[in-house]
């Protein structure tokens, strides 16, 4: 071929399972007044950031293995769950509440006033802990987050259509509310907000 020529690629098959959930995966912004059930949030949070393999290794690849990203699930309607924010132990695959009281008006404050986003039964934030990668990376570490929060978002959103959930990413909020809103400590940044749940 030259530079010039350009080739038509076969068709993509997309009978099989993956295939069309991804065909499926669309953003959702207004979801239903229905809760989420425990086992949902167990499958959407380990599929984020789960352990996959004996050795320990996780559903998302990261740069040396070395794990920056942290998950919260801010929960208001989660059947079985006050509402609250908890830190995900993917070793455990069990959840620590960290504070009390349902948060999801205040996430949607702190994301710019993104109304919707109190609207969801729950938001999963993605967080991290970039000094887990720059000691081995460097400055690049920091690219390699953000690259891995990609990967557990992606994740995160084709377990939600596998569900008949859906949801989105959320990039536009201030850092340092939804930092003091999660009592994230020092070191920890937060990257993205997902808002799961039902379709409207």
């Amino acid at each position: 071929m030259t530079d010039a020529e350009s080739l038509r690629l076969p068709e993509p098959h997309l009978q099989g399972e993956l295939a069309q959930t991804m065909q499926q995966r669309r953003s959702l912004r207004e979801f239903a007044a229905k809760p989420l059930s425990l086992e949902m949030v167990a499958r959407l949070l380990w599929a984020a950031q789960g352990i996959s393999s004996p050795d320990g290794l996780r559903t998302a690849p990261s740069g040396g293995a070395l794990y920056p990203l942290e998950l919260h699930l801010v929960a208001g309607k989660v059947a079985g769950l006050p509402a609250g924010s908890y830190r995900y132990d993917p070793a455990e695959h069990g959840l620590t509440r960290i504070v009390r009281g349902d948060l999801r008006p205040a996430l949607a404050r702190a994301a710019l006033n993104q109304s919707w986003i109190a609207e969801a039964p729950a938001a999963v934030v993605i967080a991290a802990v970039p000094r887990r990668s720059t000691p081995k990376y460097g400055e690049r570490g920091i690219r390699y987050v953000h690259i891995e929060v990609g990967h557990a978002g992606q994740n995160l959103l084709l377990q939600a259509t596998a569900l008949d959930l859906g949801g989105t990413v959320v990039g536009a909020f201030d850092d340092a509310a939804v930092q003091r809103l999660l009592e994230l400590p020092d070191g920890e940044h937060p990257l993205a907000i997902l808002p799961v749940g039902y379709p409207r």
